[in-house]
């Protein structure tokens, strides 16, 4: 019988390989990874070793590359995006191009004071992709301030969007003319809901137990479309779109009160009045001239937008998207040197800040980077603090060429 030692046999017919000392040099050896050469037919051909030489160790691990994946952190779907921005320019254009002209964004909505929530957000980056018409894509940033009910708030947050996007894909208009039918396409769906729903949907919406046929229900849409070389903003009612450049506040529309001169002017024309009762009102019911909805009210509430096109400059830091519940206690100058504050406070961020700490997603509020939430977390607070008496719905937009 063959002996023992140390729980080896000793005297065995058979052979084993020596054991490698566990040394942090056989080690190293040990977790040596090869590099190989990639030829056009997918083969992998490992490099001859090269004689007479002592070839330097190196540890290379092989990454596989995923193709480039669209952003799409929309409003509804917060999602961490890491963006790769030391990567080198190609001379042609990718969809990985699209993807770092993705603006990066925050969003807060909350109740506030009111007893029911009538605000919606919608954002949806890379609404259009690229396509030969916008090969760099389009981003979309909507905000809807409702009244009288949520639901045509909500409605022209789930369909606003797609509307825009068929005019944009289909049509070969201006933007004013794309934006001014997509809008009256939005009105008209809402007139031809309010009609069919009446008496449908009291279980779910308190505005059917109100107003039978939902005639008295509209929302304010202030939507902001930006591309790589533009800003359009079309505005229906009083939320509001602002613009900071280089620390200059810019307003990239006007809100649609009644005792506007022009809106004024253009209600009497119609056979309105405009009756002040706590505060200038459409026949003494509502404080905006201009809504989606509101039925009742027609012709002298309109849905046509008014659209503004802006040149993009590299001076441009933020744009601010928010409802009257905002503006209403807020100046444009006040909201602007918030946003702006949160946006460099990115400079001085701790590098060793967690994997996804530029991703929140808090209550009432979502955003693809902190900073933009941080800003409209804050821009909310500060809405509440000074007593606004409204639903507070805020969005920043960042648009700073570095990021």
């Amino acid at each position: 019988m063959a002996g023992m030692c140390y729980g080896l046999n000793v005297g065995e017919t058979e052979t084993t390989a020596p054991v490698e000392p566990s040394s942090k040099s056989a080690r190293r050896r040990r977790m040596e990874i090869h590099q190989f050469q990639f030829v056009p037919n997918d083969a992998a051909v490992a490099p001859p070793l090269e004689s007479g030489k002592k070839k330097r160790r190196t540890m290379e691990a092989v990454v596989p590359v995923s193709p480039p994946r669209r952003c799409s952190n929309a409003a509804d779907q917060p999602e961490t995006t890491s963006l790769d921005l030391s990567a080198s320019p190609s001379s042609s254009r990718t969809e990985a191009d699209v993807v770092l002209e993705c603006p990066k964004f925050g969003m807060t909505s909350v109740c506030g004071r009111r007893r029911d929530m009538e605000d919606a957000v919608a954002i949806h980056p890379s609404l259009c992709g690229h396509n030969q018409n916008f090969p760099s894509g389009l981003h979309f940033f909507g905000l809807y301030d409702g009244h009288g009910c949520s639901h045509v708030a909500t409605k022209c947050k789930d369909r606003m969007h797609e509307i825009i996007k068929d005019e944009v894909e289909t049509g070969e208009a201006s933007w004013t003319e794309m934006m001014a039918k997509s809008f009256a396409k939005m009105d008209k769906e809402i007139t031809e809901w309010s009609s069919a729903a009446a008496g449908v949907s009291a279980a779910t919406c308190r505005c059917e137990l109100q107003t039978p046929q939902c005639d008295a229900v509209g929302s304010t849409a202030v939507v902001a479309v930006v591309s790589p070389d533009k800003i359009i903003v079309s505005n229906c009612g009083d939320s509001r779109a602002v613009l900071c450049r280089n620390g200059v506040v810019i307003p990239l529309s006007t809100d649609h009160k009644p005792d506007r001169p022009d809106e004024l002017n253009r209600i009497r024309e119609a056979g309105g009045r405009v009756i002040f009762w706590d505060g200038p009102r459409v026949l003494g019911v509502l404080a905006m001239s201009r809504a989606i909805g509101d039925n009742y009210l027609k012709p002298y509430v309109i849905s046509e937008p008014e659209v503004t096109i802006t040149n993009r400059t590299a001076d441009d830091e933020c744009l601010i998207l928010a409802s009257d519940g905002l503006w209403d206690v807020v100046s444009n100058e006040t909201a602007c040197g918030v946003a702006r504050m949160c946006l460099q406070s990115r400079k001085l961020a701790s590098p060793t800040s967690s994997p996804g700490s530029d991703t929140s997603a808090t209550s009432g509020g979502e955003s693809s980077d902190k900073a933009c939430s941080d800003a409209s977390i804050l821009l909310t607070k500060l809405a509440l603090a000074r007593n606004s008496s409204d639903n507070v719905s805020v969005a920043v937009i960042d648009l700073r060429r570095e990021h």
